[in-house]
């Protein structure tokens, strides 16, 4: 997209990956009773490269931001076992989906003021 619109798309990448996580601790603590389940959580690894424009001065300078696609990548979490050999701890579940329900919220009242922001400016007051 344009160049207008470049720190809304970050903030809903960011938003729809804080979702994607919900669900995927929504679905830990659903399955805390489950035997042998083993929990997983997503990593989400990015370098903005958007937010930093650097100018090379020198073609032989190098990159200092190299371009890495964003991943979103789900890992299997080791921590510990009971009885049933499950793996799902549920408090430390509740606390990281406290942590994901907060950060989307966040990212959404952010992409809110944005558009605000565009509205005002187009609004012409």
């Amino acid at each position: 997209m344009s160049e207008i619109f470049s720190h809304i798309d970050i903030l809903e990448e960011k938003a729809s990956f804080f979702l994607q996580r919900t669900k995927v601790l929504q679905g830990n603590i659903a399955n805390a009773d489950t035997p042998f389940y083993r929990p997983v959580d997503l990593k989400f690894e990015k370098i903005i490269t958007q937010q930093v424009k650097l100018k090379r001065t020198n073609p032989k300078h190098m990159d200092p931001f190299p371009e890495v696609e964003t991943r979103i990548e789900k890992v299997e979490i080791k921590n510990f076992t009971g009885y049933d050999q499950n793996r799902v701890n549920v408090e430390e579940e509740l606390a990281k989906l406290a942590e994901s329900s907060i950060m989307y919220k966040t990212l959404l009242e952010s992409m809110k003021k944005e558009m605000a922001k565009l509205k005002y400016a187009i609004s012409g007051r």
